[in-house]
């Protein structure tokens, strides 16, 4: 056999090994640091102010839980410190967190893939033994976890910072504006946000058009969640006839019925009912009872989780199949 007629033998170095998911790491954060730095001193800073501002209300709410009619100018102005003054704190304090979902699907989610795929920096790192699918996860589980683990956290610090307004009655833990901010809630809705920012990243690989994406899915899927999908999770209770819930549950809706059990629509009709019952007429409000709180938590902190991860894994299979 001569060397015209060996068979042509396969450069083993034509094609590099498959990179180390630690060095694939080390890239992503080496390009990710001073985001990743800015946005834990935020943390810090909004951390250290729940803590503080925590310790200052529960001592607010133990002095007013202990004032009596002795010295009432006292109790007075102890009682608007604590229902007036540090309530609407918290409340703006509970509008603003209820924001970092939202972006971390538009900050975190959104460029981490669209970046490099409108630049096309990416086919530099597939030619160096990546992968698509390898660059893609180690582009994606790292800032997921972090966002997640950070929002987990959160939620625990708030409901010990809100801790008192829920005891006094004065907010309701199945409000939308603080059911999502406490139990599993929190963080799923942090995960789900970023999954939805990262895949519209893969499908419009701009950064500023998927950042506005990213926005518009976040808020159309909570609209959903909080008036359609949410209140169903399990079957709602309903009053007897002109019952009330308890305190605490939450109230889906209130309705008139007539001697039927017809429900009244008419507006003024129901109007004059409130003025001057009648009989057979009666008032009932649906709700949801404060004992199913978890239950709900869970429901929907595992439905995020199964939809975050079906977008995690089509933004992965997007970028093998469709992108180059």
């Amino acid at each position: 056999m001569t060397v015209l007629t060996t068979p042509a033998q396969r450069d083993r170095h034509t094609t590099p090994p498959p990179v180390p998911w630690r060095r694939l790491a080390w890239v992503s954060w080496r390009q990710y640091r001073y985001s990743a730095v800015g946005t834990a001193v935020f943390l810090g800073v909004l951390a250290l102010y729940l803590l503080v501002m925590g310790l200052e209300i529960r001592s607010s709410y133990a002095a007013a839980t202990a004032c009596t009619s002795r010295a009432p100018n006292a109790c007075v102005a102890v009682l608007n410190l604590f229902n007036n003054d540090y309530h609407n704190a918290a409340e703006l304090t509970a509008a603003v967190l209820n924001a970092v979902p939202v972006l971390a699907g538009v900050f975190a989610g959104a460029p981490i893939l669209a970046r490099e795929l409108g630049s096309g920096t990416f086919r530099f790192a597939w030619t160096q033994g990546a992968g698509r699918a390898r660059w893609t996860l180690a582009r994606l589980a790292l800032p997921a976890v972090t966002v997640t683990a950070a929002a987990a956290a959160f939620s625990q610090l708030f409901g010990w910072y809100f801790w008192p307004f829920f005891d006094a009655q004065q907010a309701g833990s199945f409000a939308p504006q603080y059911f999502n901010l406490t139990g599993v809630a929190f963080a799923a809705w942090t995960l789900a946000a970023f999954a939805i920012g990262a895949l519209a990243g893969v499908l419009i690989r701009r950064v500023v058009p998927a950042m506005a994406a990213a926005m518009a899915g976040c808020a159309g899927l909570l609209g959903a969640t909080v008036f359609y999908l949410r209140p169903h999770y399990m079957a709602p209770l309903v009053t007897k006839p002109n019952g009330t819930a308890p305190g605490s549950s939450w109230t889906i809706s209130q309705l008139w019925t007539g001697p039927h059990g017809q429900r009244i629509t008419n507006f003024d009709q129901i109007i004059a009912l409130i003025q001057h019952p009648r009989r057979g007429y009666s008032e009932v409000t649906i709700y949801q009872p404060a004992i199913r709180y978890w239950p709900f938590q869970f429901i929907e902190g595992g439905w995020l989780l199964v939809f975050s991860l079906l977008l995690l894994a089509a933004t992965v299979w997007l970028v093998r199949r469709r992108a180059t």
